[in-house]
C-alpha cells in the first residue's frame, strides 16, 4: 500500500473514529438521561454487569478510574435509583461489597434490547476474519483510553 493511500486512510480513521465516540457517548448520555442517572453511572453500571461476584468500593473506583471518595458517591447515586444495594461479606464482616440488584439489571436489558441492542446485524456480511481485526482493535482502544485515563487522573498530560 502506497505511503498516500496509507495516511488518507488513517486520516480518515482518525475522523470516522472520533465520529464513533462521540455518538457512543451520545447515545450513553441519552441512555442516562432515560434512566435517571449520570452517564458515569450508567457506565458503571455496565462494568459491574460484566463482573462475576460483588464487587468493593475500591474495585468501583478501579473500574472506573475514579478515586474512591468519587467512586463511593457514585454508588451512592446507584445504590438511591436501586441498581445496586451494599452487603457485607459472608467471608470478611468487616468487608462491604457492591452488588447490582437483578431486576433492576433485568429491566435495564429490556430497554437495551427494545433499542435495538444485539449488535451482531452489523456484523453479518463481515468475514470471521475481519471480525477478529475489529475485536483487536477494541481491545487495543480499551487499554490505549485505560491509559490515557490513568495519565490524566495523574496529571501526566
Amino acid at each position: 500500500m502506497s505511503g498516500n493511500v496509507r495516511s488518507r486512510l488513517l486520516d480518515e480513521l482518525s475522523t470516522v473514529s472520533r465520529r464513533y465516540v462521540a455518538s457512543y457517548a451520545l447515545f450513553n448520555q441519552a441512555l442516562a438521561d432515560r434512566l435517571g442517572l449520570h452517564p458515569t453511572d450508567l457506565q458503571c453500571l455496565n462494568l459491574l454487569t460484566l463482573e462475576r461476584e460483588p464487587v468493593t468500593t475500591g474495585r468501583v473506583a478501579e473500574l472506573t478510574g475514579l478515586t474512591t471518595g468519587s467512586a463511593t458517591r457514585l454508588v451512592d447515586r446507584l445504590e438511591r435509583a436501586g441498581y445496586v444495594v451494599r452487603e457485607r461479606d459472608a467471608v470478611d464482616r468487616r468487608r462491604v461489597l457492591v452488588a447490582t440488584v437483578p431486576e433492576r439489571i433485568a429491566e435495564f436489558g429490556r430497554m437495551w434490547e427494545r433499542l435495538g441492542g444485539d449488535r451482531s446485524p452489523l456484523f453479518e456480511d463481515l468475514a470471521d476474519d475481519e471480525v477478529a481485526v475489529i475485536l483487536r482493535h477494541m481491545r487495543r482502544t480499551v487499554e490505549f483510553h485505560g491509559d490515557r485515563i490513568a495519565r490524566l487522573r495523574e496529571g501526566r498530560v
